[in-house]
């Protein structure tokens, strides 16, 4: 197995469960992940911490997973950020779009396919001119 203990991984979902499963998974990948349950758990660990990709997840008490993206985006432009949701019919926004986003940064849940999520975060995190702002 690959070694990606060189790759920081942030997963924000407010739901334990379903944050679990893929930082353990990732865990096994070699990836060095942190993981918390709101907007402002993760705002806290960017301040504090350097992540190269931070797996969001839209629907967050408070502040939406969306907005975070957002903030984060203007404080820390060297991170990366995939979406996991679970809503089906989720488009990405213009302004996710704008900082670069593409439908391959969004996972629904619960991730089925890890190899998938796996390589979205590895392609993020050795790209980093993906997910820059358009000028």
């Amino acid at each position: 197995m690959n070694d990606y203990s060189n790759i920081r991984v942030l997963v924000v979902d407010d739901e334990f469960a379903i944050r679990d499963r893929p930082v353990r998974l990732l865990e096994d990948y070699g990836f060095a992940t942190k993981m918390c349950g709101s907007t402002e758990e993760a705002w806290d660990l960017m301040v504090e911490n350097s992540f190269d990709v931070c797996g969001v997840d839209l629907c967050l008490p408070g502040l939406s997973g969306e907005d975070l993206i957002m903030l984060a985006n203007k404080r820390f432009p060297d991170q990366r950020y995939s979406i996991h949701t679970g809503s089906i019919s989720y488009n990405l926004s213009n302004e996710l779009r704008e900082i670069g986003m593409r439908p391959e940064h969004v996972f629904h849940k619960p991730v089925r396919v890890f190899t998938l999520l796996v390589k979205c975060i590895k392609e993020l995190a050795d790209n980093p001119n993906t997910q820059q702002a358009v000028a």
